[in-house]
């Protein structure tokens, strides 16, 4: 599929497309200004992960899409990853009111 922003024509699927946004996800993390939801807490333990590979995952992983969340329509973004056992993960995540990001979920692929 195709998109057009400022003019300029990209592929939806173009890195590029979320490189801003991606790197204030990364800049959150750096800084330890994010949050973990119950849910994704619940989900890291029972697929036995830590906050590291949460971390290492974010932080050399890629937007895979930007989602609407159904209640609230806030822009919410997919970001896949892998572990620092080399397994795939996915983290689903937003920016919250406060400006620190909120990891919704995490879970294995």
């Amino acid at each position: 599929m195709i998109g057009w922003v400022g003019g300029k024509e990209f592929g939806l699927d173009d890195p590029s497309m979320f490189e801003r946004t991606l790197n204030r996800i990364h800049e959150r993390i750096r800084r330890r200004q994010y949050v973990l939801t119950l849910h994704a807490r619940r989900e890291m333990l029972e697929d036995e992960l830590t906050i590291y590979d949460i971390e290492h995952a974010i932080l050399c992983g890629r937007i895979l899409e930007r989602q609407r969340d159904f209640e609230t329509r806030e822009p919410k973004y997919c970001v896949h990853g892998q572990t620092l056992g080399g397994v795939d993960m996915e983290a689903i995540v937003k920016f919250g009111p406060t400006g620190k990001l909120v990891v919704i979920t995490v879970y294995l692929c």
